[in-house]
């Protein structure tokens, strides 16, 4: 029979993190330890490390997940210029009304 899915508090994630920061135990051991799948603890732990900069006066706005949505936008631009170079193009050689003058 499954566990129910479990929400946990900030303040939890924020001590698990820690202690997988410090590096004293494994993360197998503090996962058991707090009954959580391990890749929860790296998760976290690397939550922790992304966020950290807040802290400090950072800007919120540059996290990694705001870097890789920048990098499918600007791929997304690349390919839609290409599309409309080409067609563009493609329109120029159309005899008739509809090409290019």
């Amino acid at each position: 029979m499954r566990r129910p899915r479990r929400n946990h508090s900030p303040a939890f994630k924020a001590r698990v993190a820690l202690e997988a920061l410090k590096g004293e135990k494994t993360v197998a051991e503090i996962a058991k330890q707090y009954e959580v799948h391990p890749n929860q603890v790296t998760s976290w732990k690397k939550e922790l490390l992304d966020g950290v900069a807040v802290v400090f006066g950072g800007d919120p706005g540059k996290s990694s997940m705001d870097r890789e949505k920048l990098q499918e936008l600007h791929a997304k631009i690349g390919e839609l210029t290409v599309e409309r170079d080409f067609l563009a193009h493609a329109l120029g050689r159309v005899p008739g009304p509809s090409g290019r003058r």
